[in-house]
């Protein structure tokens, strides 16, 4: 998979951009607030419709316009593949697959990528919600039903809040909410715990790779596999914990509490580890998500870097960039380009931005 060009209309400090992106690798130079990450979001966000710095939508457009557009063009399995989002202020999103409309499930089966930021490097000491958020954008991009489940299960757990924060309680419409947690929350979990054990195979290898001393490890926190096991388990503790969740007016029990442990030598990777062992934990599951992907799909998704290498010694540096796959097109972000090797540098377009203007350098 490659993304041949791409096209940004009022997307953030972006006024109006076109990009030749028709190379495996691509580095885009330029000081901090500048754009760089502007233009690798928009990419992630036309592959997988979210991103991982805002969910309000209106975010994106440009400060005194009424929207913006994001067009991109791709080549996978031997065919151009053309998408577009286009979004105003005053009307829906609009979504299109080779120039037709078309819902954000059929639409984000189209295009995957792989995102790897300095915020990534906070996953293990960030919050439960942070890695849950992590591992379910990484299920979407094999997945891509599991943010319509993940959107119901919402729903459904925003009414369950509501109902126990009212004062007078309908037992009978609580149980109606805690059955379709249990169907809905037992789907999620057990498509989590697939992808975690999917993605094992080859983020252990590749932890391996780096530190060979050390036994790297995760888990999901819910213990249970089978679907059957997931949904019993789930109205077990929904009614063990109904009055803590009717004395604290929230859903206590369900997916959206749940975490994934990381291990180092079996010691909790969160508490134990050093930071150069946090960053090959991440490190280790972004090059995963790669493989994994390409597993499922039969080509690499778009490896999206941004301004990661910095952050990297050089061990990692060294072993991220000797890693990428001559099949993976890789697009990055730095403020310069004294990061690479002279070899990496032989066959890479580089463009220039400042002020959210781009040019080739």
């Amino acid at each position: 998979m490659r993304l041949k060009s791409l096209k940004l209309n009022n997307y953030r400090n972006c006024q109006d951009i076109s990009l030749d992106l028709d190379y495996d690798k691509i580095i885009i130079v330029g000081k901090n607030a500048q754009g760089k990450t502007n233009i690798l979001e928009s990419i992630y966000y036309l592959s997988a419709l979210k991103s991982p710095r805002t969910s309000n939508i209106k975010d994106f457009v440009k400060f005194g316009e009424n929207g913006f557009n994001i067009e991109g063009e791709l080549y996978k399995s031997g065919t151009d593949v053309s998408l577009e989002i286009d979004y105003t202020l005053d009307k829906t999103k609009v979504l299109k697959l080779n120039g037709l409309k078309t819902t954000p499930k059929n639409y984000k089966s189209a295009f995957n990528t792989v995102l790897f930021s300095t915020q990534d490097l906070l996953l293990l000491r960030g919050t439960p919600q942070d890695r849950r958020d992590w591992l379910d954008s990484a299920i979407a991009q094999i997945y891509p039903a599991h943010d319509e489940r993940l959107t119901k299960y919402n729903k459904i757990r925003v009414q369950k809040n509501n109902l126990l924060k009212s004062e007078n309680i309908d037992n009978s419409l609580l149980d109606v909410f805690n059955e379709q947690i249990v169907i809905t929350g037992s789907n999620i979990i057990y498509t989590r715990q697939k992808f975690i054990s999917e993605l094992k195979k080859y983020a252990l290898e590749k932890y391996s790779d780096i530190s060979t001393n050390e036994k790297f490890s995760f888990e999901y926190s819910f213990k249970h596999f089978e679907i059957d096991d997931i949904a019993k388990a789930l109205r077990q503790e929904l009614e063990e914990r109904k009055s803590e969740e009717l004395a604290r007016h929230q859903a206590c029990v369900g997916p959206h509490r749940d975490d994934i442990f990381f291990s180092l030598d079996e010691k909790d990777a969160t508490k134990f580890a050093s930071q150069g062992q946090h960053r090959t934990v991440v490190l280790a599951l972004k090059l995963g998500e790669i493989d994994l992907i390409a597993s499922k799909k039969g080509y690499s998704p778009v490896l999206l870097l941004d301004d990661v290498l910095a952050e990297l010694d050089d061990l990692r540096q060294n072993y991220l960039l000797k890693s990428i796959s001559k099949n993976t097109q890789t697009i990055i972000t730095s403020v310069d380009t004294l990061l690479f090797e002279e070899d990496f540098l032989r066959n890479v377009k580089i463009y220039t931005i400042s002020n959210g203007c781009i040019a080739l350098k």
